[in-house]
């Protein structure tokens, strides 16, 4: 099983590249991800998270199951909701379990790009599966929740990875 990577390797710093093989190794690779994200009761698992630099996701919260392939994420509701949100990447050093903080986000969106088959996909969003559909997408870019807080509160999280 694939590795959840943690705060400190440089993959999660790294904007990722495009996935530009649709074929046998990819549909594994998704399947793995979800292994992984499942594993440790994730929700949602951007590729870099297992040391893969390739922009694809898959999530699994509120009743709604997929990935997306090169996804483009648009907002559609700027308004920000802030509340609680965590991370595989940034686990609490003692316990190995996320550490959550709030954080605004857009109340909605909607993610594009392409599934394992190279099809289409085009989902629209709103409440929690928005808030993963942003956090999913920021790792692609090299960023992570944490980048989001106050200064004082990223770094009481950081001390703890």
């Amino acid at each position: 099983m694939r590795e959840i990577r943690v705060l400190g390797d440089p993959v999660l710093r790294t904007p990722a590249e495009p996935v530009e093989g649709f074929d046998r190794e990819l549909r594994r690779l998704i399947d793995e991800m979800f292994q992984a994200m499942y594993a440790v009761d994730g929700v949602g698992l951007a590729g870099p998270q297992i040391g893969v630099s390739r922009r694809l996701f898959v999530y699994d919260i509120s009743g709604r199951k997929g990935h997306v392939v090169n996804p483009t994420l648009t907002v559609d509701d700027p308004e920000e909701i802030l509340d609680e949100e965590g991370c595989l990447s940034v686990p609490d050093r003692s316990t190995g379990r996320p550490q959550f903080a709030p954080v605004a986000r857009a109340a909605g969106v909607t993610v594009e790009g392409l599934d394992r088959l190279q099809r289409p996909v085009r989902v629209k969003a709103r409440g929690s599966l928005a808030r993963c559909f942003q956090h999913e997408a920021e790792h692609l870019d090299g960023k992570l929740y944490v980048d989001r807080l106050p200064k004082s509160q990223a770094r009481k999280i950081l001390f703890q990875v």
